[in-house]
């Protein structure tokens, strides 16, 4: 399928790559257009004619084009003219100019502006000009696929760094919610542990830190940590059915008694684990 082509020229738009090969011949002699059409139906080309330079510019204002072939001596505007007009409102198109040695220095500033990809004497070879045409359909389509390569790995590019921006917006907020929480944490009178579902020890508050110095639990295992009793009803929870469940109990830290509750959380961040919190009787 073609793409569809934008008013005023293509300026810096990326079109979709397109297997359609689309020709426009420029010539003010209707014999030679039906020549040079009759020689291009054996290949895969939408053909398109124009009889001057300004109605070209009106096809390639509707239509999208892949290569212009185009006589260098027409009234009003000569192929050379053209092309220039060209270059800058249709960079895309690959552009060959058909004249005589004797207008050569009339199209040289053309050639070496780079508005023209080939020049080519009349009269011309078949066999050379379908060589000519089809090495430009070639160059056309890979400079298209390219810059539609390009344009998805700018658009990957812009798609991972709005998901970097993203992910650290979501750290930062994942932070200051972990320092506010330890700031009360570290606030309140009772000892509160945070235990992963692996069973590891990931938050103490001050509270709970001072009743096992000097050992540093966050880190830790649960087992082994703390008292058997807290061990083995945090392995009962686990493994409980009832959703929501609260196990509560007496141990002793050290020469205290504690009351201990114990329940299993699913909070934000999809974090989950074990809320366990003693409070001093």
């Amino acid at each position: 399928m073609g793409a569809i082509a934008q008013p005023h020229g293509e300026r810096d738009l990326i079109v979709e790559e397109t297997d359609l090969s689309t020709l426009l011949i420029v010539d003010d002699e209707e014999n030679i257009l039906r020549s040079l059409k009759r020689l291009f139906r054996r290949e895969d080309y939408q053909i398109i004619t124009a009889t001057s330079g300004a109605e070209a510019l009106e096809v390639l204002n509707t239509t999208p084009v892949s290569v212009i072939l185009s006589d260098q001596r027409m009234p009003g505007m000569t192929g050379s003219e053209l092309f220039l007009q060209v270059k800058t409102l249709y960079p895309r198109t690959i552009r060959l100019i058909m004249s005589g040695y004797t207008e050569l220095e009339s199209i040289t500033n053309a050639i070496n502006d780079g508005a023209i990809f080939k020049f080519l004497l009349k009269p011309w070879d078949d066999d050379k000009l379908l060589g000519h045409i089809r090495e430009a359909m070639s160059i056309y389509h890979l400079k298209t696929r390219n810059e539609r390569l390009n344009q998805q790995l700018a658009e990957l590019n812009r798609n991972l760094e709005e998901k970097v921006e993203e992910q650290h917006r979501e750290l930062l907020v994942k932070m200051r919610s972990l320092r506010v929480s330890q700031e009360i944490l570290d606030q309140i009178p009772i000892a509160v542990f945070g235990v992963s579902d692996e069973g590891i020890v990931v938050e103490a508050n001050s509270i709970a830190d001072s009743l096992l110095e000097p050992l540093k639990i966050v880190g830790m295992p649960l087992d082994g940590s703390l008292p058997g009793n807290i061990v083995e009803a945090y392995y009962n929870l686990m493994e409980g059915e009832v959703a929501n469940s609260i196990s509560e109990f007496v141990t002793m830290f050290g020469a205290r008694d504690y009351r201990v509750l114990m329940k299993r959380f699913s909070g934000n961040f999809n974090i989950s684990g074990t809320v366990i919190v003693g409070i001093a009787l």
